[in-house]
This record gives C-alpha cells, structure tokens and sequence, in this order.
C-alpha cells in the first residue's frame, strides 16, 4: 500500500514566532557586521584624509594612527558592555509624551548630561507605533549632523525603549512663541531658512518628518534650530492622525467644507490658541494644525507635506496662532481640508506681501508647494528670504539669544510635578512570561564618538 503522504504541515503561533526571531536575529547579526566594518573604514579614511591636510611629521602621524586605533579598540570593547538605566543619574524630567517622558541625566561613569527618552513598549504596540519607533531610530542613528538632534546611544529592556540624545538648553520653539506673542519678520526669516534648512537635510536622507510643528524645532545653547521628534512622542496614530481621523473611508462630502467654528477676531483667536496649546503639546491627541491636507487623506503624499508645516509655523510666528486653529481638533480638521477659503490673513496684524506670499506659496497644493520640487533651492530665490547666508547660517549669531547658564540649565522647559523623577526600569519577567516584543529587535545602538569621549564625573 502507498499511503498518502500529507505534505501541508501547519505550525503554530508560537513556533512562527519563534523561527521570525531567530531569522530576523541572524540576519540583524550579519547585516551589523557588514555596516560596522563599513564605518570602521569610513572613520580611518576620514582620519588620513585630515592628516594630509596638517602640516605634521611622519612620526606625528604614525602617533595619530595609533590614538585612532586605541579608540577603535575601545569602542569594540565598550560596545560590547551592557548599557542600561543603572548607569545614569535622573537631574529633572523635561518633557512628557503620549508614550512616556524625556528626562536630563548625567552618565555615572563620565559625567556627561543627556537628554533620556522613555518609551513604554506596551503603548507603542497597542497604538501601531512600532514603524515609527524604528523611523525614529533609524534617523536619528543615520542623520549625523548638525540639523538633526544627535543621538548617542539607544538601549532597551522588556518594557521600555531608551533614547540618550544630545540635551539642547534652549527648549522648544513653542515654548519661545508662548513666550514673546509674535516674532519680528526679520526674526521668522531666520527660524523659517534654519528650519527649511533642517526639513531639507533629512529629505537628502530619504525622510519624511511628516510632524513639524513647534514643539519639534528644539533650540541649543546659541539659539540655533535642530529637528527631533521623528514621528515617536507626537500622540498619533499609525497614520498621523488623531483619534477622530483614523478611519477616512467613510468620509462623506460635507466633512471636508462642513461648517467652522464661528469666526473670532485674531486677538480672541490667539488668546484661545494660547489657552490650549500647552495641553495640546502634552497631551495623546495632540494637535492637528500643521498637518498638511494630502497627510489627513492618506491618498499619497510626499515630502512636500513638511513644506505645508513650515508655512503653518510662519503664519503662527507673525500672527501669534497658527492659520486653521480651533477650539476644538474636529474644526481645525476641516480648515485645513477647505485651506483655499479658510486660509486668511487678518488685517489687524499686518505683514508685508513678501511674507502673505510666501506663506500662501508654502500652504497650498502640494504639486506646486514651494520647496517641492528642488527643496532649499527653491526658497533661496524667494523675495522674503532676500539676504539669508544660507551657508553659514549656523555659525551666524541666533536671532533670540538663549539664556543658557550651565550645561544642565532647564530654565527653559517646562516642570512636570506629577512625574516621578527616578527612571522606570523593568520589574524581573515572571516564569513563563511570553515576550512577544521581537519587533523592537536591533534597537540598541552606541554611537562612536559617545562611547570613545571622556570627561570628568560632576555627580550632583
């Protein structure tokens, strides 16, 4: 007899799991190597190109050589030490996000201040966010510049994600514009050309923000602009959008012209905006005001998109709140879908038609969008950044000083009483917990600069 020899074979959950892990595991492992070995070789290329260039001896350059290989060395060793939140000091929580809270720390061993963000797991998962959580990591790990804030090392355990990024003193753009009201047009000129030039740098690196507002133009200790917040700790959803927005499919007509808020004077308009904003920032809905059109829609959208936000923000530093807000997120929503009747210019706060055209050029159809099709360039020939030193715009001095009196001055974010300063780490797994968080794996990451300084411990 021949039997019938059934050739389907079914696995369970558990072991497709279990053989996704161990092949997302190997493949992780391999393509690492090949990267590391890649900027080990970049980083000795750099150094003998720098070498050329000094007018040095040939014994001074053999002594050279030989501190670059020691730092090679070191840092082979010091990555493969654990990393966890044992080794940092909590000085003050700094921000507060829908998926967990930033916090200055010091690192023990070299006295070095950072900036930790905590991300718990669980939330990210429930809310979809795990292609967002390695966008963010994935950026900020690639984008090594001076537009983009620097992160040095990323670690994890079973509950939580941790970011140690470069701690910028100066805070955050919204807080500078709940601050001073309205900002001058020569002021905007600056914010906006850094900002551009910010959203224009990371476009170079095939991404997309899809998030710039104020709370994500972060300010160092000379008040120049860095992006942060590459779609992580902004409260919303899988697609950008808030609550209200995540099903579009069964949008009808009338929602998109629907009937707004009634209209306000501009004084009333941002003494509302001003009221609401700073629990908007801190909140799990977030703010939907400089999203742009195409985003909401989901039809397909590009990098433009980053371009619509940057004219919200320059609408909102001249006039003191940004062109579509309401009181509540479901009217702001509509402005912007119906922008070609709701994006006005009240004429109690006047501005010159260089700025009203520029805003108007940023806000409008993405196809024609200033900045859209040859990015920074485009803006260089534009009437109201007339005079920008698009070249050396950052060793320029800021158009706001920033009062920054020590490395760890926070005088410029916000207190958040109700959060505990100590640094939340991961109770011991229960026996046969089931860790299915695999997803986050190849998150860790040590940047070589961070681990190869060194400084003296100034533990407080």
């Amino acid at each position: 007899m021949n039997p019938t020899i059934d050739n389907s074979i079914r696995f369970s959950n558990h072991t497709m799991d279990k053989a996704t892990k161990a092949k997302v595991t190997l493949e992780n492992y391999y393509s690492n190597l090949i990267a590391q070995h890649g900027e080990r070789k970049q980083r000795l290329a750099k150094l003998e190109a720098s070498l050329k260039d000094e007018a040095l001896t040939e014994s001074q350059r053999q002594e050279k050589r030989a501190q670059h290989a020691q730092k090679e060395t070191e840092f082979l060793r010091l990555k493969r030490s654990r990393l966890g939140v044992e080794d940092f000091e909590a000085l003050k929580v700094i921000g507060r996000g829908a998926f967990g809270e930033v916090r200055l720390v010091q690192k023990k061993d070299t006295g070095h201040v950072y900036a930790m963000k905590v991300l718990r797991k669980a939330d990210m998962l429930e809310k979809e966010q795990v292609a967002h959580v390695r966008a963010e990591r994935d950026v900020l790990v690639e984008a090594d510049h001076q537009w983009v804030v620097k992160m040095y090392y990323s670690f994890q355990d079973h509950v939580n994600l941790y970011l140690i990024m470069e701690f910028l003193p100066g805070g955050d753009m919204m807080t500078l514009l709940m601050k001073k009201d309205t900002l001058t047009e020569e002021c905007t000129q600056f914010y906006i050309a850094e900002t551009a030039l910010a959203i224009d740098s990371i476009h170079k690196l095939g991404f997309i923000h899809r998030d710039i507002k104020p709370d994500n133009l972060l300010l160092d200790a000379r008040g120049h602009l860095k992006l942060s917040d590459f779609g992580l700790c902004t409260g919303l959803k899988k697609s950008h959008r808030t609550d209200f927005y995540r099903d579009l499919s069964q949008a009808k007509p009338s929602d998109f012209i629907g009937t707004c808020a009634s209209p306000m004077d501009s004084k009333r308009r941002a003494e509302s905006w001003k009221r609401n904003r700073r629990a908007l920032a801190y909140s799990t809905v977030g703010t939907p005001d400089y999203i742009s059109p195409e985003v909401f829609l989901q039809t397909g959208y590009g990098a433009a998109c980053d371009y619509w936000s940057l004219g919200v923000i320059m609408y909102e530093m001249l006039m003191g709140f940004p062109p579509f807000c309401s009181d509540n997120p479901q009217d702001t929503y509509r402005k912007v879908m119906n922008w070609r009747e709701t994006l006005v210019f009240p004429p109690e706060t006047p501005i010159t038609e260089e700025a009203r055209d520029t805003i108007v050029r940023f806000c409008c159809e993405a196809e024609r969008r200033l900045g859209s099709q040859k990015g920074i360039e485009e803006l260089k020939n534009v009437p109201f950044f007339k005079g920008v030193d698009w070249e050396h715009i950052r060793e320029r001095p800021a158009a706001i000083p920033v009062d920054v009196r020590s490395i760890d001055d926070t005088s410029n974010f916000d207190d958040f009483p109700d959060v505990a300063l100590e640094i939340p780490s991961a109770p011991c797994p229960q026996d046969g917990e089931v860790l299915k968080d695999w997803v986050f794996i190849n998150y860790t990451f040590k940047r070589f600069e961070g681990l190869t300084q060194r400084g003296t411990p100034t533990h407080k």
